[in-house]
């Protein structure tokens, strides 16, 4: 199986969908929509602007100028 693209719009609506559920899980949000619950966690995470792997939120747009610059 390959890797399946999902227009923005469809991601920021499946944020919203999740969102809008205060006591839904990931993973019923996810099985309604037909994705892997993996996939709407990312979607959340970045939604977010938060990484996978990150504990806090990302850098702001100025500071990751100044670390490339750097």
């Amino acid at each position: 199986m390959g890797i399946k693209y999902y227009p923005a719009e469809s991601k920021a609506d499946a944020v919203a969908l999740y969102r809008s559920r205060p006591g839904a899980t990931i993973k019923s949000v996810a099985t309604d929509l037909g994705v892997s619950p993996e996939t709407l966690r990312n979607w959340i995470r970045a939604a977010e602007g938060r990484s996978s792997g990150s504990p806090c939120a990302s850098a702001t747009a100025a500071t990751a100028v100044e670390l490339v610059v750097s």
